[in-house]
């Protein structure tokens, strides 16, 4: 590999699986380190040998039957965690121990009880122990970011010398700011002497949310190993998002000049697994894996995305595995995205019909949280298709009240340009209603017919009424849809009548025409 090349030291089944509620079993680590293999992950951290019974196993299994990259364990400096870790990967054809100990003042001082002196002699014997059993030991100085640099180059020098070939400089608890961490780690490497053949790594926490930031921030100081996990799950507020670094290197190479060796189009399908496989969500607004991270719904981005993806978009979605951009139909949507979604569904109307088919739309996104297709070519069929211009009545609110077997309802109409109201009882609502629609019409067509479905399985989707109605031997059907079923019902009902009246309209005009045709004809 050349130095453009950033090796990605993926922790997902290590610091990872540390987030709180997460307990993978051997087999499902197995599956996710397959597929990481086969993304062309350079160094898998496959688990602390040490830490149970459990996560031997597992490091064990992963180091047996996962090929390609390196399978690393996690040990302190103990003898007895090392040894647990050698155990563990020298399965692997590329066996890492990793092993680490903190250098901050902090904790030397409260949590190690250990001098300077006492932590490099940890250093000194944990990687000279460590090199005996594997040839390639990575070494960690734990929360790196707030030790001295000039004891960190003291350190790194010594890890070196006893045979380490990685460097890692941890974030530890993201402390750290870009800026302040590239600087910071220019500096530890200078102090360290700058080593020929190491290889430098860091490994950013996300407490600040800055851990991606602060991982290309040391990239450009030199760093050429970042460690991450897939959808930045870890300890806390996680870690450096791996499929975030990844893709901010190859969009942005012209700023970073250096890019990683992972297929790029299988991020979507990992993150995918390993949040089935955790139990942990990906947020829809997660950059590059979530849900929306490819979607639009406002009209300007709609519009720009129409004429040119580039407008809005600074990846191809198929570059991550995305099935493609989507163009999100809501209440922020505009007049070019829903013109073409509908198109795409097969619809084509009359400028006029649009706008009305919109402005039914958009009050549905008053109603609705998603709008999905089904609703939209509900909409369509059912308010915009199936009413003709010649019309008679038009619902224009009703109320209505249910108790037990029975219902009332009050319905109010325009009915050729005047409102009419009307209430009735009746065997439920929709029965109630139908009756008072009667009374104000005037005309008592037989129900031979109801209906009512949903469009999908959601509980709040568009639900279809459709009735048959017969007045006289003129049998018709009229159709309504609501995300309000007893409103679908009464839009039914009277979608019926205005088609009775309109085949009432034309019987009588057919009659008229034979009527002066005979006349002409004596």
């Amino acid at each position: 590999m050349t130095d453009a090349h950033v090796r990605v030291f993926d922790t997902t089944l290590r610091d990872g699986e540390q987030a709180a509620g997460i307990n993978l079993n051997k087999e499902e680590k197995l599956q996710i380190a397959l597929q990481l293999a086969k993304m062309k992950t350079d160094i898998i951290e496959a688990g602390f040998p040490a830490a149970s019974p459990g996560d031997f196993e597992a490091v064990k299994l992963i180091a047996q039957q996962v090929e390609g990259p390196i399978i690393a364990g996690l040990a302190r400096t103990r003898r007895e965690d090392i040894l647990a870790a050698a155990e563990a990967v020298k399965w692997s054809k590329k066996p890492r121990i990793h092993t680490f100990i903190a250098t901050s003042p902090i904790h030397m001082e409260f949590k190690l009880k250990m001098s300077p002196e006492q932590v490099l002699a940890e250093v000194r014997q944990a990687v000279t122990y460590a090199r005996s059993l594997v040839d390639d030991v990575e070494f960690s100085a734990e929360d790196a970011s707030r030790s001295d640099p000039a004891f960190l180059g003291e350190v790194f020098r010594t890890a070196v010398e006893c045979g380490a070939t990685t460097l890692n400089i941890p974030d530890t608890v993201g402390y750290s700011t870009p800026d302040e961490f590239g600087e910071f780690v220019r500096e530890v490497i200078e102090a360290t002497g700058n080593p020929v053949g190491v290889i430098w790594s860091v490994h950013c926490h996300n407490d600040l949310g800055l851990a991606v930031a602060n991982s290309l921030a040391a990239v450009r100081a030199g760093v050429r190993q970042v460690e991450c996990t897939v959808n930045g799950l870890g300890e806390r507020a996680g870690n450096a998002s791996m499929e975030e670094i990844v893709m901010g290197l190859r969009t942005r190479k012209d700023r970073f000049g250096c890019q990683t060796a992972i297929d790029t189009t299988r991020l979507c399908a990992v993150s995918s697994q390993v949040s089935r496989m955790t139990g942990f969500p990906v947020p829809p607004n997660k950059a590059i894996v979530g849900a929306n991270a490819f979607a639009h719904e406002a009209g300007i981005h709609q519009h720009g995305v129409l004429c040119n993806k580039a407008t809005y978009e600074i990846m191809n979605p198929e570059d991550v595995g995305a099935p493609g951009s989507r163009l999100v139909l809501g209440k922020h949507s505009g007049k070019h995205a829903f013109k073409q979604r509908v198109e795409a569904m097969g619809f084509t109307l009359s400028e006029e019909k649009l706008k009305e088919a919109m402005t039914l739309f958009k009050t549905l996104c008053d109603r609705k949280e998603i709008v999905t297709a089904d609703d939209l070519e509900a909409m369509i069929n059912n308010e915009i298709l199936s009413l003709d211009e010649s019309r008679r009545i038009t619902l224009k609110s009703f109320l209505v009240q249910v108790g037990s077997g029975h219902g009332s309802a009050t319905v109010t109409i325009e009915d050729e340009g005047r409102e009419k109201t009307d209430a009735a009882a009746g065997n439920g609502p929709v029965d109630a209603a139908y009756r008072a629609i009667r009374r104000i019409v005037g005309v008592e067509p037989e129900l031979e017919n109801y209906s009512i479905q949903s469009v999908n399985e959601s509980s709040d989707a568009i639900g279809e009424a459709r009735v048959t109605l017969d007045l006289g031997g003129v049998r018709v059907n009229g159709r309504g849809a609501s995300t309000d079923v007893i409103e679908a019902s009464i839009k039914a009902y009277i979608d019926g009548i205005n088609r009775l009246f309109a085949a009432q309209a034309r019987i009588a005009g057919q009659e008229s025409q034979a009527a002066e045709e005979a006349r002409k004809a004596v």
